[in-house]
């Protein structure tokens, strides 16, 4: 979903790209109707900045005043609101937006199964879709168009909330019962060679997912789970790669390895994030389970500082079909987590804290073990 061409701006740009930005934040309410200029030129000032900060909190992205390939994308889908264009299924050019995202919450809220609400329009949606249609009485075309607008008005009121995503989640998770053997599990080394990710004295933030994705492996295979990495050591996969690499397997449950980096050096802790929208409140429930269960393992495990679970919209994130979260195991510009992330006990703390939040995500409720305790022999570890 992420083009690796888009090339990034921020404060100091000038140019159409700046109208364009300009125009779709005055859209929202965010910035003036005029952007400010030097010469005839639009340009990307201060208060662009603060309106694209506030922007992308408000989404789950990156906060970074940057516009990126994310951020621009999420602008562009912001425009958009039910009923504005019609919507299909196009093969190879999936349309994406707030007004799909809003008709996939009809379609879940009404019982019809159109997999994750991540505003993409998907085989999913269209399938969903075209059930609907069959049971209204519309043609079945999979397009939403006029008449389809007009039936999801008539039946707005009647369906209100509920959890049907959240249910059909677990169904698919729990699919062959409350057991981890024989689930599947990706776990993604974040970054690679071309994008080594935060580098501070020695340490990059891919070598060290790579091996704490490795220590996870080994772990998850030997308490009889098909576990699966996104790419090799030397490996450099974008992100929809990554996402499609997970999909393609049919796994369970997707991990993403990071570590973290910031200009303050003080910063440190550990932190996770699900797949989740602030704006429509539309989230991955087992995601966000798997995410607090991973955040408290490596807590309890590491003494990290908690930096809590939180809701995203990443592209790698939104992505995948299967509940995903990503992991920022510790700061590697904050000395004493550096010099913790180098060592060996520690990434087996971390490798280990995955693997018992693995185990306990398909454990029942009632058979759920404490935080901390579940361990792998050693006997049984591998690399």
């Amino acid at each position: 979903m992420v083009d690796n061409e888009f090339r990034a701006f921020g404060r100091g740009a000038r140019g159409d790209k700046v109208r364009v930005v300009h125009g779709r934040l005055a859209a929202l309410g965010l910035v003036s109707d005029e952007p400010a200029t030097s010469g005839s030129l639009p340009v990307y000032d201060e208060s662009v900045e603060t309106a694209v900060r506030y922007f992308q909190q408000s989404r789950g992205l990156t906060v970074d005043g940057i516009v990126g390939a994310e951020t621009f994308r999420a602008l562009e889908e912001s425009r958009w609101r039910l009923g504005d264009r019609v919507l299909f299924y196009s093969p190879g050019r999936l349309m994406t937006g707030d007004d799909v995202n809003e008709l996939q919450r009809r379609l879940l809220e009404l019982g019809f199964d159109c997999g994750k609400p991540d505003g993409v329009f998907g085989a999913d949606t269209a399938a969903a879709l075209r059930d609907f249609q069959r049971n209204t009485g519309l043609q079945v075309d999979g397009t939403c168009g006029p008449r389809t607008f007009k039936a999801f008005d008539r039946l707005a009121r009647t369906v209100v909330g509920g959890q049907a995503h959240a249910m059909r989640e677990s169904a698919r998770l729990y699919r062959n019962g409350h057991q981890h053997a024989g689930s599947v599990v990706v776990v993604d080394p974040g970054h690679g060679p071309a994008d080594p990710g935060i580098a501070v004295d020695g340490l990059t933030e891919a070598e060290v997912a790579w091996d704490i994705a490795a220590r996870i492996e080994g772990r998850l295979a030997a308490i009889g789970v098909q576990a699966y990495l996104s790419r090799g050591r030397h490996g450099d996969p974008d992100d929809a790669t990554r996402s499609g690499f997970a999909n393609k397997a049919d796994a369970d449950v997707f991990v993403s390895i990071h570590v973290d980096g910031h200009a303050n050096p003080a910063a440190s802790g550990v932190a996770t994030y699900y797949f989740g929208s602030p704006v429509t409140g539309q989230h991955s429930a087992l995601g966000k389970q798997f995410a607090e269960l991973v955040l408290r393992e490596v807590v309890a495990r590491t003494n990290l500082v908690n930096c809590h679970t939180h809701p995203m919209t990443w592209d790698l994130l939104r992505g995948t079909r299967m509940p995903a979260i990503r992991v920022e195991a510790g700061y590697l510009t904050n000395p004493g987590d550096r010099e913790r992330i180098r060592t060996a006990e520690f990434r087996d703390a971390v490798a280990e804290a995955v693997c018992a939040a693995v185990q306990r995500l398909f454990l029942p409720p009632d058979h759920d073990a404490p935080t901390g305790t579940l361990r792998i022999p050693a006997e049984l570890r591998a690399r």
